[in-house]
């Protein structure tokens, strides 16, 4: 658990500086990638070390979330040290998509040693995120079909991140890109349900990309090849049947606890 109202980080004043939003990715990049990060709480809920810093860059600031890799917990399904890999492969994808659905992520160096560190996204703490994920509403369903070619093994409620734009961004990526299928997610409502238009033409252009593309040399130097190839043959199976992929039948389809 990490972005979510209810494991929510220290209040106070925002860091000095003009503010970068989610909609412009590469002043994010650049800010989160160069600026000065400083340690102003830790989301304890969280499996992972997860620290909640401030950054500041040549007159831009925001707030991130930093998790080091030397506060990884080792998982007997993923090899140890690669989840902040994994987070930035994920928002890597989300680019190719077209949809924004990753916050800004990049793999840095930090206080605590080599991480990701992700922009920070404020969920509108109005907003039932209990009924978003149950709803029918567009940007939900984009991440569905987001967590579908990630392989995402726990899409959570409590990962949905909706500012209250009308976007909902995601958070928690750490555990994607298996070469196995476990998609595991809260996120069912569509299962066998025909994929949108949009969701055609976005899994078009990731094809396209994976292709000898931008995105397949980015996701090299992420992922393990067998796992780069993986990621190429679901976006391929989902294009040729174009539907939403079913849950799994040997692995639990929902995360426990579903929050």
């Amino acid at each position: 658990m990490t972005q979510s109202s209810r494991d929510r980080a220290p209040a106070g004043d925002g860091p000095a500086g003009q503010p970068v939003s989610p909609l412009d990715a590469p002043a994010a990049e650049s800010l989160l990638l160069a600026g000065r990060l400083s340690v102003e709480g830790r989301l304890v809920q969280a499996s992972n070390a997860t620290l909640y810093c401030a950054i500041e860059h040549e007159g831009r600031a925001a707030h991130c979330v930093y998790k080091p890799v030397a506060g990884e917990r080792p998982l007997w399904d993923f090899p140890d040290g690669t989840l902040a890999e994994r987070e930035v492969a994920a928002y890597e994808v989300s680019k190719a998509m077209g949809w924004g659905t990753v916050p800004p992520t990049v793999h840095r160096d930090g206080p605590y040693g080599p991480g990701m560190v992700q922009l920070w996204v404020e969920p509108d703490p109005d907003i039932d995120l209990v009924a978003l994920s149950r709803s029918d509403d567009d940007p939900v369903r984009r991440m569905a079909v987001f967590d579908a070619v990630v392989n995402n093994a726990d899409r959570k409620i409590g990962h949905l991140l909706p500012p209250g734009d009308g976007r909902v961004y995601g958070c928690d990526h750490g555990v994607c890109f298996s070469v196995e299928y476990k998609l595991r997610t809260v996120l069912w409502q569509w299962r066998g349900k025909p994929l949108t238009p949009e969701a055609v033409e976005a899994l078009g252009r990731v094809d396209q990309a994976l292709r000898g593309g931008p995105l397949a040399a980015r996701l090299a130097e992420l992922l393990t090849a067998e796992e780069v190839e993986a990621t190429r043959r679901r976006v391929e199976l989902m294009l040729k049947h174009r539907i939403h992929p079913y849950p799994p039948e040997d692995w639990p389809a929902i995360p426990w606890p579903p929050l």
